[in-house]
């Protein structure tokens, strides 16, 4: 069969071209920019065609189309797909058809999913269920992937709530991390939000089972009419132990990792299997990843992180802080998306307000291509939110001129965080040599 993927860059999208090229399939695709992900997927096999989208670029003999959620209906390779009633499907359908096949275990939420996902994919695999796993990050054990095909019946996959895109998606288990508000943009209000999530769980099947975030109070109302719920709260006994052996920092990863062995024991996996994969988990790619980095005579401490909601930020800060609670510590912040800086700007400006760092740089808003509003672009700004926060060790600086400032102002042994969704991590690719993560 022949595949084509526009948008094949995305960090979803690109661990279903992973899955159709280990089945043996013809795989092309396209995107607007070229990255390591389309690079490393070029290494497997697919041909990629890179820039504007071009009706073209997708061959004639093709099977099937499979789009990312992003990408607009008047795409030229979408409408040519159309016009010559090729099978087109978007990711979030594509995806929910291997979860009718297998036996699948979701991870859904505003914060966590990936981690908590990346954390199940792990221990199932190291106590021989030989899953396959689907997720939005990159894992080191599976050879810095975002996928890794299984030979099994379990599938473990993230559930994106971006345009009710885990809808799709016939789980026997759903794992609920968080609720707090996102994608207002498309939700409009949290009680939107919200509802789409008791829509997600309905898909459950009778005997399915929903695993659920205790010490989130805005969870804890929406186990109604499943039969089979199970909670799981840092006020465990487990929680303890589990903070102990993790290599992981924070607070939310002791939760996240609660949530797991709560996948585990509905899986009949004993606790003495489960606690040594999780004691082995490293993180995931943009997951407090740590690198030792010099700039000329300075030696620095990076942590790069995905955060892009404000209370995510908050909790990478807190571990920062938690894990080198006598070094001076840098936080440079790329916000992701206008419209999420806007609906959400009261609640950014609260946490940097308070965030446990010395030094705070705010850069330019990521701007999500297709996802933005030209009447809020025109509301909101980095240097509005800089000025909204008003203290001294806050400010903003456009991208081109962070490198330079960081030479004249840091000592050496600072810790920095680089904190967004976006393409900040790619800051001190040309201008630093990077250690071996730790």
């Amino acid at each position: 069969m022949k595949v084509h993927f526009i948008g094949i860059g995305g960090i979803g999208v690109s661990a279903l071209v992973r899955y159709y090229l280990k089945k043996g399939h013809r795989v092309s695709g396209s995107d607007l920019i070229s990255s390591e992900i389309t690079d490393a997927l070029k290494k497997l096999g697919a041909k990629i065609f890179i820039g504007e989208h071009k009706a073209e670029n997708l061959p004639k003999d093709t099977d099937l189309v499979i789009y990312s959620p992003a990408i607009p209906k008047t795409n030229p390779e979408l409408l040519k797909a159309k016009n010559y009633n090729l099978k087109t499907l978007s990711y979030p359908e594509a995806l929910g058809e291997l979860t009718k096949e297998n036996f699948t275990i979701a991870v859904c939420g505003s914060h966590g999913k990936s981690t908590v996902a990346a954390m199940i994919g792990l221990l199932l695999t190291r106590v021989g269920f030989n899953p396959t796993v689907i997720l939005g990050t990159k894992l080191k054990e599976f050879g810095n992937s975002n996928f890794r095909m299984g030979k099994s019946k379990y599938l473990v996959i993230e559930a994106d709530e971006y345009k009710e895109s885990f809808l799709n998606y016939w789980p026997k288990i759903i794992v609920l991390t968080t609720l707090e508000p996102d994608h207002l943009d498309y939700y409009k209000s949290f009680k939107n939000y919200i509802s789409a999530f008791k829509k997600f769980i309905s898909n459950l099947p009778g005997d399915g089972w929903l695993i659920v975030n205790k010490d989130d109070k805005n969870v804890r109302h929406i186990t109604r009419n499943v039969k089979h719920v199970t909670f799981y709260s840092l006020k465990q006994k487990e929680a303890k132990k589990l903070k102990k052996i993790l290599k992981v920092p924070g607070e939310f990863n002791v939760s996240n990792a609660l949530a797991t062995l709560a996948v585990a024991r509905i899986l009949k996996i004993p606790d003495k299997l489960s606690f040594k994969p999780l004691s082995t988990y490293k993180g995931a790619w943009r997951r407090f990843e740590e690198r030792e980095l010099r700039i000329e005579n300075l030696k620095l401490k990076i942590i790069s992180d995905y955060a892009h909601h404000p209370t995510q930020v908050k909790v990478t800060l807190e571990a920062a802080r938690e894990k080198y609670p006598k070094r001076k510590i840098w936080c440079i912040f790329q916000p992701h998306q206008y419209q999420r800086t806007y609906y959400l700007f009261k609640d950014f400006v609260k946490v940097f307000e308070k965030a446990p760092v010395d030094r705070i740089i705010v850069t330019d808003i990521y701007d999500v291509a297709g996802r933005e509003n030209k009447n809020i672009k025109k509301r909101v700004n980095s240097q509005k939110l800089v000025k909204t926060i008003n203290k001294l060790n806050v400010i903003y600086l456009p991208r081109g001129k962070i490198i330079s400032y960081l030479k004249k102002n840091l000592k050496g042994r600072e810790v920095v965080v680089i904190v967004g969704a976006g393409d900040i991590y790619y800051l001190f690719r040309k201008s630093a040599r990077f250690s071996r993560p730790n």
